[in-house]
């Protein structure tokens, strides 16, 4: 009988796709934050366009039910995250809340800055109707938004938009994934018809 060492049995019966898998898995693993393709490529040694297909079947793969992680495409990068209908189980981990809920001013404030970005406190208050210091200073907390300039007139006040995290915390790739308003506003009186 051929004495084989396991390891190198292993490796010569593991795809190349396989093992680019593994070491990506690991790389978004360590990381912590999303990886830029470009980087990801980088150290993989692939061109990006095929750095790409392999993160396309890898998010795939990690779509199974039984898969406790996914990995999610922000912008141009990938990160690793548990998956969001497991957070009551890690919540229980780790002892803390956190996803907890926006308030309804919170929620108004951050909508409002999503579609209109970027956009001053003033014109917030405005469309709001009501002071709006309060939820943006949680939304900056939260790192949902950001500060993203100064508006070139008197007392150049600043100007807010949203953040990588905000695209993470709705499980957006891009800004151009938000919904279009009128789609949002047409779902809505549809709803309203079945109701009545």
């Amino acid at each position: 009988m051929k004495n084989i060492n396991i390891n190198q049995m292993e490796i010569e019966e593991a795809s190349p796709k396989n093992i680019y898998f593994s070491i990506i898995e690991s790389l978004l693993f360590v990381s912590g934050e999303p990886i830029d393709i470009k980087q990801i490529a980088s150290i993989i040694e692939c061109s990006a366009k095929f750095t790409k297909e392999l993160m396309a079947e890898m998010i795939k793969y990690y779509e199974e039910e039984s898969r406790g992680i996914t990995i999610i495409k922000v912008n141009e990068s990938y990160g690793l995250v548990t998956k969001s209908k497991n957070s009551d189980y890690v919540e229980k981990l780790l002892g803390t809340n956190s996803r907890q809920s926006l308030s309804q001013a919170a929620l108004e404030t951050l909508a409002i800055i999503a579609y209109k970005q970027p956009i001053t406190r003033i014109d917030i208050d405005e469309i709001r109707g009501v002071k709006s210091d309060r939820a943006l200073t949680t939304l900056v907390q939260k790192g949902l938004i950001k500060e993203s300039g100064r508006l070139d007139v008197p007392g150049r006040p600043i100007l807010y938009g949203t953040t990588e995290e905000f695209l993470k915390y709705f499980g957006l790739e891009d800004l151009n994934s938000i919904p279009y308003l009128d789609d949002l506003v047409g779902d809505n009186i549809d709803e309203e018809k079945i109701e009545d």
